[in-house]
């Protein structure tokens, strides 16, 4: 066994360099966006009032290109260009994102600022019967009804054949026919309201038909099947072929595979989509003035008479233009907000319910 001579010593090998020493470099504080906005603030209000610049969406748009150009040059002096770079993409999609964010923020605030003041148990169970426009009294009833009564026959109508399209697309769907189911699908998505109720109106005059909910109904089921395809589509297609592979590979019939397995595990991106179909239906109005007419009496039959709703009501009480009447029509803006926020609820608890369950 041989052993290593005593008189030779082993160089000792150089010391790795620290992470500190290598990778250690100047970097700015992690409140430091928060430091150049308020300085961006500061500088943008300040050069706006020296300009004369009374608008505050200048304000905020030459805040906004100040921050970005004290992001990028701090950034540049204490860290390195590369860091500049990627802060400056970074403060620009935040930008972006105000910019998408505010309007919509004031714009609800608004909306519940002078809606409330005229929202109360009256208003929500009294109709315009009787009510001159000028008048305080008057509520948004009928509206309400008409709109609950054409969305829903809407719903009823689109939802299921929205789904048989999208499962047909999806699991069936080959050829010339899938195709061209597709292309009117994409055509449809984009066709304007006006469109639809002109549709509608036409084979009313050609059968001679009376305004009612139903037809306002219809005008609503065409603009809403294209929106329930295609979101539906798009989620079918997010459901793994191994979940049908598995299924078909234990002798389930393919029909059963979908009913069980791929719809179950799709039904909250369904879901989700039928309400925002919902959502962009609700606020539709010129088919509605077309196809329905408007009353001011509670209309509770929607396969006979004229009725009204909210989006009709709202456009009916701003042509008023009397002070009660813009009361009115925010307050029934606000009414219509929250229907379609208490749908989006209900749509999230049914996909909560629906959902499949996760093992361990």
């Amino acid at each position: 066994m041989s052993h290593a001579p005593t008189g030779v010593m082993e160089r000792p090998s150089p010391a790795s360099p620290s992470p500190k020493t290598s990778l250690g470099s100047r970097s700015l504080p992690r409140f430091a966006p928060l430091g150049f906005a308020a300085v961006a603030t500061v500088l943008g209000i300040g050069l706006s009032l020296a300009a004369g610049w009374e608008s505050r969406i200048q304000w905020g748009l030459i805040s906004a290109l100040f921050f970005l150009a004290i992001s990028y040059v701090a950034t540049t002096v204490v860290e390195n260009q590369r860091q500049a770079r990627d802060r400056l993409a970074t403060s620009v999609m935040w930008v972006c994102f105000l910019l998408a964010v505010v309007p919509l923020a004031s714009l609800l605030w608004t909306t519940i600022v002078r809606g409330a003041e005229r929202l109360d148990g009256y208003f929500l169970t009294h109709s315009m019967a009787g009510v001159l426009g000028s008048e305080a009294s008057g509520g948004v009833y009928h509206a309400l009804i008409g709109t609950l009564e054409q969305v829903g026959i809407a719903t009823v109508i689109s939802a299921p054949l929205g789904l048989l399209t999208a499962v047909y697309l999806v699991e069936y769907g080959k050829g010339s026919l899938a195709r061209a189911v597709t292309f009117f699908v994409d055509v449809m998505t984009g066709i304007p309201s006006i469109v639809a109720g002109l549709f509608i109106l036409s084979i009313m005059l050609i059968a001679n038909l009376e305004p009612s909910g139903l037809m306002g109904a219809l005008a609503l089921t065409i603009l809403m099947i294209p929106v329930v395809v295609r979101s539906t589509e798009e989620m079918l297609k997010l459901v793994p072929n191994e979940l049908r592979e598995a299924s078909l590979a234990l002798g389930i019939p393919k029909w059963r595979t979908i009913l069980k397995v791929v719809l179950p595990t799709a039904i909250g991106g369904i879901t989700t989509g039928v309400m925002l179909a919902i959502a962009r239906i609700a606020g539709e109005t010129a088919p509605i003035i077309l196809l329905v007419f408007g009353s001011q009496l509670i209309n509770a039959n929607p396969f006979d008479g004229a009725q009204s709703s909210l989006p009709f009501y709202i456009y009916e009480q701003y042509k008023i233009g009397e002070a009660a009447s813009y009361d009115r029509a925010w307050a029934a803006a606000l009414v219509l907000i929250a229907f379609v926020m208490i749908l989006n609820l209900v749509a999230r608890s049914i996909a909560r319910w629906k959902a499949p369950k996760t093992g361990r």
